[in-house]
């Protein structure tokens, strides 16, 4: 290992991330690694680390380089492995645009939850494609105190659960993962939202995301309360045959969502890189010890 390693920082309406440009897939990210360089007070401090990676030199996006260059290797703020991150592809998207390897318009990006298409629009915002939604059947329950609300299974590649609350204080701290259940239908932990109308099509959230905790924002957390909002308004876009839009604060900004009436759905929003520099082995090797 160099004495050095290239970093960016960057940050999706305040999700923010920590950026590692390794094309060759040559850096052993270890979820140790990962933790440390996430940590807000010891390390760069991100909700998630960001690997750049050319997809032919990764065994997971080896099958997709011929759609897609580029492999987002996301890793969540605990080290743990997420399939899909929809700010952080757009901050990746950033990233390429900023290194020179794309330029606006039309691009891919390979993600463990598939191929995402990606445009870069000349205003600065970046529309991602996020595929379907798949809504698995059965009741959830999220519980926070002595609350308890319904909330709707939706995954986006990777899985919500999304409740319809009268205040957005009653998430709570969410320093830990509230209680959802049957936990049966989340075998590999669930991202929580906490969702509150403020006005047509105009939603509100707080979220819990799995290995991070309550972060600023959360893109397909963000989808997966459009859909279920869709839903519960009767404006499900497979049924009406019209593309619904919905637009969601999150506590670092907003986005805006729309389902069109095939599944498909794209998420828009702004996506920024506000440094670069190196991190110094020798700190990393001593965090790790």
């Amino acid at each position: 290992m160099s004495t050095r390693i290239a970093f960016l920082k960057g940050h999706g309406t305040e999700n923010d991330f920590v950026i590692l440009p390794d094309p060759e897939n040559a850096l052993d990210l270890s979820p140790a690694a990962v933790a440390a360089l996430c940590d807000r007070r010891a390390g760069i401090g991100g909700d998630g680390v960001l690997r750049v990676v050319r997809s032919a030199a990764h065994p997971e996006a080896r099958a997709m380089a011929g759609e897609a260059e580029w492999f987002m290797d996301y890793r969540n703020g605990d080290g743990s492995i997420a399939e899909m991150c929809g700010n952080g592809t757009r901050v990746f998207a950033r990233y390429l645009q900023h290194a020179g390897h794309v330029t606006e318009g039309d691009l891919a990006i390979a993600t463990r939850a598939g191929v995402k298409t990606v445009h870069i629009a000349k205003d600065g915002d970046i529309t991602i494609g996020m595929g379907r939604a798949r809504l698995p059947e059965g009741d959830v329950t999220v519980t926070v105190g002595e609350r308890s609300w319904p909330a709707r299974n939706v995954n986006m590649g990777n899985p919500h659960a999304v409740a319809f609350v009268a205040d957005l204080a009653h998430a709570g701290d969410l320093y830990t993962a509230p209680p959802v259940s049957p936990a049966s239908a989340y075998p590999d932990g669930v991202n929580v939202e906490f969702v509150v109308d403020r006005g047509p099509r105009h939603v509100a959230m707080r979220v819990h995301e799995r290995g991070s905790g309550e972060t600023r924002s959360c893109g397909t957390g963000a989808c997966a309360v459009a859909v279920a909002a869709a839903r519960r308004d009767g404006a499900d876009p497979a049924v009406t045959g019209t593309p619904a839009t919905y637009t969601v604060d999150v506590p670092g900004g907003r986005l805006v969502i729309t389902e069109r009436p095939d599944g498909e759905i794209e998420m828009t929003g702004p996506a920024v890189i506000v440094a670069e520099g190196e991190i110094d082995a020798e700190w990393l090797a001593q965090a790790l010890d």
